[in-house]
């Protein structure tokens, strides 16, 4: 059974480290500010999401999962909340293309 749940944790961390290379790579590809902040936001969440679900079955008590989890929650609140604050900025700046 500890051999299932390592690999279950080894597959869902390294997905979750793939999505923040495609997050970064979009980063550093995608030519304005909003297409950088979409692909950015939506790799990261999905990336934590995926290394948070590998850490869960790792984790020693309940509070360590649940702490894994509000860390989870809380940065996808501030992402959604940056984001926001970003695209607010450049709307009311209204770039040219």
């Amino acid at each position: 059974m500890t051999a299932l749940v390592n690999t279950f944790t080894l597959i869902a961390v390294g997905g979750g480290a793939l999505l923040f290379l495609a997050g970064t790579l979009g980063l550093l590809r995608f030519p304005d500010t909003l297409s950088r902040l979409h692909a950015l936001s939506k790799a990261d969440n999905l990336g934590l999401g995926l290394i948070v679900l590998g850490l869960l079955p790792q984790a020693e008590s309940f509070a360590g999962g649940l702490k894994l989890v509000c860390v989870w929650l809380l940065a996808q609140i501030s992402a959604a909340t940056a984001s926001q604050l970003i695209a607010g900025v450049l709307y009311r700046r209204k770039p040219r293309p």
